[in-house]
C-alpha cells in the first residue's frame, strides 16, 4: 500500500502560479507511474498530467497542456505539478494518485490503486 500526501494548493489570482506535491510512502515510489486529477464542484474527477516511473514519459489533458507541467524526484518519493497561467477553470481539489497495479503510465483513474485526500487549489478571477 502507498500512502500519498499532497500539499501546496491555495488561492491564486487568475495567471499566476502554484506548484502542488505529492509525497510518497510505503512501497518504492521509483517503481511506478504517478497522476495527477482533480473535481471541480459537482463535476466528474478528471485526469490532469501523468508520469511514468522513470520520469521519461508523461502525458497531459488538453486544458491543461502548455501551462502545467508535472515532474518527480524519486530520490526524494515525491512528485509535483507545476502550475501556471492557472485560469478559474482550473480550481478544483487536486489528487495525487499512484499507478500500482502494472498498468504503466497512462489517463484511467480506474489504474490507479492509491489516492492521496486531495488539496485545494482556489483561482480568483
Amino acid at each position: 500500500q502507498v500512502q500519498l500526501v499532497e500539499s501546496g494548493g491555495g488561492l491564486v489570482q487568475a495567471g499566476g502560479s502554484l506548484r502542488l506535491s505529492c509525497a510518497a510512502s510505503g512501497r518504492t515510489f521509483s517503481h511506478y507511474a504517478m497522476g495527477w486529477f482533480r473535481q471541480a464542484p459537482g463535476k466528474e474527477r478528471e485526469f490532469v498530467a501523468a508520469i511514468s516511473w522513470s520520469g521519461g514519459t508523461t502525458y497531459y489533458a488538453d486544458s491543461v497542456k502548455g501551462r502545467f507541467t508535472i515532474s518527480r524526484d524519486n530520490a526524494k518519493n515525491t512528485v509535483y505539478l507545476q502550475m501556471s497561467s492557472l485560469k478559474p477553470e482550473d480550481a478544483a481539489v487536486y489528487y495525487c494518485a499512484a499507478e500500482t497495479m502494472g498498468f504503466g503510465v497512462g489517463r484511467n483513474p480506474d489504474n490507479f490503486a492509491s489516492w492521496g485526500q486531495g488539496t485545494q487549489v482556489t483561482v480568483s478571477s
